[in-house]
């Protein structure tokens, strides 16, 4: 699968969302309200793949990045400043040999939020041992006409 399709994907559940949950961007619901059903129109493109918000875990581990950024978060942490991300697409527990566990890693903001170290936190997902082949951050408008831009990372 490549980067076409992971990005029709997203547009399809995009435009899903917009037409049924556009009401959360217009009143700015919470950022996990959005993430959560933003999931599920995304779990209904990856049917053979699970999509989990804010999922924790490698197997039965909690997940870890390594760098300075990382070192002083607990992956218990639930303030936001979490070293796991936001959406994930991928096969939960431990895969044998050779199986791709690890196919698309997701961070959301709202448009009025400042914090810019969600590529960077992409990026280390897709470095480190999780591999992830594909990253993307999403935006969701709440201060203009209700929108969800995606971006890859």
């Amino acid at each position: 699968m490549g980067w076409d399709e992971i990005i029709e994907k997203l547009n399809r559940a995009k435009a899903t969302f917009l037409n049924r949950d556009r009401y959360l961007l217009e009143v700015n619901a919470n950022e996990r309200s959005m993430t959560h059903k933003f999931a599920e129109y995304l779990q209904q493109e990856f049917e053979d793949w699970n999509v989990d918000c804010e999922y924790n875990r490698d197997g039965d581990v909690p997940k870890r990045l390594r760098g300075k950024l990382y070192n002083e978060v607990s992956p218990a942490d639930e303030d936001a400043r979490t070293v796991f991300p936001d959406i994930i697409v991928h096969r939960r527990g431990r895969q044998g040999a050779g199986e791709a566990r690890n196919l698309l890693v997701i961070e959301a903001k709202k448009s009025g939020n400042k914090d810019r170290t969600d590529c960077d936190k992409l990026a280390a997902f897709k470095n480190d041992e999780y591999r992830y082949p594909f990253a993307a951050l999403l935006l969701f408008v709440t201060d203009g006409p209700p929108d969800i831009e995606i971006a890859p990372c």
